[in-house]
């Protein structure tokens, strides 16, 4: 085996790991996003009572369902 195998192999091997590497941890990131969503309800009721305000169950519903539909017309265009 000559050097130019070998550095051909090397850098074959650096992309296809790198190319794994990639969808990988980009699978496992959706799924915590999916199990973990950055933003609960109860982080939206802190934050009303940090601005002094009471929200109501119809606050917090229709900002969980905006932040539903951008999440997924993001996910729809990619």
């Amino acid at each position: 085996m000559n050097w130019q195998q070998m550095v051909l192999y090397l850098v074959l091997g650096i992309l296809i790991g790198a190319v794994l590497g990639f969808f990988i941890s980009r699978y496992v990131t959706k799924r915590e996003m999916e199990k973990n969503p950055p933003v609960t309800e109860k982080m939206i009721r802190a934050m009303f009572l940090q601005m002094g305000r009471k929200p109501s169950e119809a606050q917090i519903r229709a900002i969980m369902k905006t932040m539903g539909q951008d999440t997924t017309k993001k996910a729809d265009k990619k």
